[in-house]
């Protein structure tokens, strides 16, 4: 997949793919937080990477992220965006998260190899590591202006 949306990023020989060196991801933990981070990539042109928290297909699961990607992509369309769920260490929410249709996990546990695989066979990607990422939750609680601080990151 690398290869067909070169915004996304690079496969490796062994299956990991990684961001491009220029693209910057964000971290976000609800449908607010990444509507904002979609309308500064919409603002300045450029495609964003949007991240959940660490582990939050355990805590959330595949079916809550991809809803809320879903409603952002349709209230900003033109947005290229690659959204990454983190599935943590553990191989069950990592399958469950592509058995949904998630298209972009990050897992980093057991048989990461063999997840890899099934990823590329229903057309996902997978991050061994967790992008460099601005968190909209730090931002948000220290009462910063999440969309100059988008603005910001992505320019």
């Amino acid at each position: 997949m690398g290869l067909l949306e070169p915004h996304v990023g690079y496969r490796g020989r062994n299956g990991e793919t990684g961001l491009n060196q220029n693209r910057r991801a964000i971290t976000v933990i609800s449908l607010a937080q990444t509507e904002i981070a979609l309308a500064a990539a919409e603002a300045l042109g450029v495609c964003v990477t949007v991240i959940s928290a660490p582990n939050a297909a355990q805590a959330a699961g595949p079916g809550w992220f991809d809803a809320v990607i879903a409603a952002a992509r349709a209230r900003f369309p033109d947005v290229k965006v690659t959204a990454i769920l983190d599935c943590g260490d553990a191989p069950g929410h990592a399958l469950a998260a592509l058995r949904h249709g998630v298209k972009a996990i990050r897992y980093d546990g057991p048989a990461a190899a063999q997840i890899g695989d099934i990823a590329a066979q229903t057309g996902a990607i997978l991050f061994r590591e967790r992008p460099v990422s601005l968190d909209l939750y730090d931002r948000e609680v220290a009462g910063l202006d999440l969309l100059v601080a988008c603005r910001d990151w992505l320019g």
